[in-house]
């Protein structure tokens, strides 16, 4: 089987795509990438003169807009001030706390960051799509524990590792019932997923000082640069798949190279656990679903 490469995209000059944290790493990749396909890229980021640097360094249509996903204020406003269609929503933006952190409104940062604050912001611009929400995951899934009892880590022991596992579990059951929600109201809006694989970004940064482990000193060695993390979430946005498609390399167990669809976990696929944390969703948020 042939890989798929950044070449395969289509021509995309009358598309409109919002990318959340496209600073750096996959989701700047993914915003060049678009952009140089011929779509209107809109980047959403908490650092707005970043974002701003990075659009200007990008050949093509590259906005920029404000964005905090650790805020829900600053979700809020962001969706008020949007008037227009998006064709394609790339929910990239992504933390991985190394201790127990907590958004503005008082949610464990990376469930609070990488799926509630991704949450509030698709169910307010749904009434603005026209095709697809792509959501960032990872096969880190796998090794998550997500206790739907305690989802924001206030009466159990902190676990990085665990806590950031379970945001990407979190980010695929969205999607799920996301996608299950928009079948159900008769839309052709679809909602998709992307495994980016083992990518060497920012977001594995230590600070000065500290001690390298086996880990640190393996990423480099087998992970891939941004752009080749960047194809599966093309391949998820441009491709004609079906709803809560699960896109990941197609090499080194689905972590590095080209892009396909590949399977997720029985946790994952658990339609009932899916509902519940839509439920909890939308309480801890205080938004729900409106219909494209």
């Amino acid at each position: 089987m042939s890989l798929y490469n950044a070449d395969h995209l289509p021509g995309l000059q009358d598309r409109t795509v919002l990318v959340t944290g496209a600073t750096s790493g996959i989701g700047q990749a993914t915003a060049a990438a678009l952009a140089g396909a011929g779509a209107r890229v809109v980047i959403a980021a908490r650092n707005h003169s970043k974002a701003q640097a990075v659009a200007a360094s990008i050949f093509g249509r590259v906005e920029t807009r404000p964005l905090d996903l650790g805020d829900l204020e600053s979700v809020r406003r962001f969706a008020d001030g949007w008037t227009e269609p998006i064709d394609i929503l790339i929910n990239n933006a992504g933390v991985a706390a190394r201790a127990l952190e907590r958004t503005r409104d008082g949610f464990e940062l990376d469930f609070g960051t990488n799926h509630l604050g991704h949450f509030a912001l698709t169910l307010r611009l749904l009434p603005f799509l026209r095709d697809r929400v792509v959501v960032l995951a990872s096969q880190a899934e796998r090794a998550a524990r997500l206790d739907l009892d305690d989802p924001n880590w206030e009466n159990r022991p902190y676990h990085s590792s665990r806590a950031y596992n379970d945001s990407k579990l979190a980010n695929l059951l969205f999607t799920a019932e996301l996608d299950r929600r928009l079948r159900a109201d008769g839309s052709g809006v679809r909602a998709l997923a992307a495994h980016p694989g083992l990518v060497v970004t920012p977001i594995y940064d230590k600070p000065a000082g500290t001690t390298r482990s086996f880990w640190d000193r393996l990423l480099p060695v087998l992970g891939q640069d941004a752009a080749h993390g960047a194809l599966p979430v093309l391949y998820a946005a441009t491709e004609d798949l079906p709803g809560n498609t699960f896109v990941g390399p197609q090499r080194l167990m689905h972590m590095r190279s080209g892009a396909e669809p590949i399977g997720r976990s029985a946790a994952a696929k658990d339609a009932p656990v899916a509902a519940q944390l839509w439920q909890i969703s939308e309480n801890l948020t205080e938004v729900g679903f409106m219909a494209p």
